[in-house]
């Protein structure tokens, strides 16, 4: 868990690193503190005019936080294979999210038990079959109003397989949580974004 102070530094820097790598095609040099050391997963989010125009990150506390950082914030900017490259015109438009990610864990229940076992809200999810894979951030089922069973077809169909495939026993789901921290405007003030757990209504890097 990050302090907001900490959380905003995360932002800024996820920023500061996209707008120099589109404007130069060079990554800055930055200085982050002990805190973004440890291992962590982090995905990177760009949204303009509330629509969403890159999302990349790591899913697993495989680097240290600072570096997963930067090359998320790289790569949602210029490599998201769904949108062209951010263009430097469009920097004054665009806001940025940061999203840490606790380590994903198997839901170890019966397929079709698994949407009582998800909560909007609070989880995230990963969808696995064989060498498909899907993952999905906890604020996007709040974002588009979808029930656990419609984040589980979601999750499918990122995946690339047929949105029933949740309920098939070689179909494997995990669960984590994130923490959000963004812009409320393009280079404003940042803040963290708390999903009220209590509601029931990105591409993976390896």
């Amino acid at each position: 868990m990050l302090s907001l102070e900490e959380g905003t530094l995360a932002v800024k820097t996820a920023r500061k690193v996209i707008e120099e790598y589109v404007r130069t095609n060079k990554v800055p040099k930055v200085e982050l503190p002990e805190s973004f050391n440890g291992l962590s997963g982090v995905f990177v989010t760009l949204k303009k005019a509330g629509e969403l125009r890159g999302c990349i990150g790591y899913p697993y506390p495989d680097l240290p936080l600072g570096r997963a950082l930067v090359e998320a914030a790289i790569q949602a900017a210029t490599q998201d294979p769904r949108f062209p490259r951010v263009r430097s015109a469009e920097l004054d438009h665009i806001v940025v999210e940061v999203t840490l990610l606790t380590e994903p864990e198997p839901l170890r229940v019966k397929p079709l038990d698994r949407p009582r076992h998800i909560k909007i809200g609070r989880d995230g999810i990963i969808v696995e079959y064989g060498l498909y894979r899907g993952l999905l951030l906890p604020q996007v089922p709040v974002e588009y109003g979808w029930s656990p069973e419609e984040f589980l077809e979601y999750g499918c169909l990122k995946a690339g397989i047929s949105p029933d495939m949740w309920v098939d026993d070689k179909t494997k789901v995990y669960t984590f949580q994130g923490q959000i921290f963004q812009e409320k405007a393009p280079r404003g003030e940042v803040v963290e974004d708390r999903i009220d757990p209590t509601l029931d209504k990105c591409e993976l890097l390896d």
